[in-house]
């Protein structure tokens, strides 16, 4: 493999950003999203660019057959260390596999998949088409592709809650920004997402927000407290809800598009 460019990041992304109440919200209401389009248990699930299995781990542990791809070794570190804290039986359900996503379908020997999963990468890489090409292949006909991916309708939010007026009015008409781990990002829309994935065999099914009000509070300089488990609780409950509903979700900094494998 090449240099990981991941290392240095690796405790902020997998220990930090997931402690939060913020990450907290992200696992939760993506895992309710996903179990509302997945197959039924056992079926196996690719998560391509996984990092240390936050979403794809409880997956497993539901029941599913989970295979975690990553390039960055110092992610995959940190998800075999999750992973020793796991009981057996969810351990003996997950294989990680070291890859990079644009090489995927050749990495997992052809094998397909019930769900492909790819959260969180997509904004990193300049061009989405060659790792869209490689989950929808690694889908199985009828098999679930699932995206997660920065919303470009909504890059004026950031820099207008952190009150960067100049930064948000450049920020209406513009794709890129440097992301909250300091790494330079890019953004997609619904739309032109699901028309590429739909010309690689995938038919769109539903689109979500992921958080909401977090991003707001959080970026307004609002204090969240991760050991309130009530409140975060509660804080989750309203996201999730706010992710299926309009015109809350088109708010969204970040959305969750999922679609279909046709038939061969």
């Amino acid at each position: 493999m090449t240099d990981d460019t991941w290392a240095g990041l690796a405790d902020k992304f997998a220990d930090e950003a997931y402690a939060s109440v913020k990450g907290y919200v992200r696992t939760y209401v993506m895992h309710h999203q996903l179990l509302e389009n997945l197959p039924e248990p056992p079926a196996p699930v690719l998560d391509v660019g996984g990092g240390a299995g936050h979403q794809s781990f409880p997956l497993a542990q539901a029941g599913y057959d989970v295979t975690l791809l990553d390039p960055s070794p110092a992610m995959l570190d940190k998800a075999q260390h999750r992973l020793e804290g796991l009981p057996d039986e969810t351990r003996r359900r997950v294989s990680l596999l070291e890859a990079n996503g644009e090489d995927a379908a050749e990495a997992v020997e052809g094998r397909r998949f019930g769900a492909v999963l790819c959260h969180g990468v997509l904004g990193y890489l300049e061009q989405p088409e060659p790792l869209v090409d490689q989950l929808c292949r690694c889908a199985a006909p009828g098999g679930v592709v699932s995206i997660m991916t920065g919303n470009a309708k909504a890059m004026a939010v950031r820099p207008a809650l952190e009150r960067r007026w100049d930064d948000a009015l450049v920020a209406f008409d513009s794709t890129r920004e440097v992301g909250v781990l300091g790494v330079p990002g890019r953004a997609d829309t619904v739309e032109e997402l699901s028309e590429l994935v739909e010309s690689q065999g995938v038919e769109p099914v539903r689109w979500y927000g992921v958080w909401l009000f977090v991003d707001w509070l959080e970026f307004s300089g609002a204090e969240l407290d991760p050991s309130d488990s009530d409140q975060v609780a509660a804080t989750a409950a309203v996201e999730f809800e706010a992710s299926r509903r309009d015109p809350y979700r088109q708010l969204s900094r970040v959305f969750h598009l999922v679609g279909r494998k046709r038939p061969d």
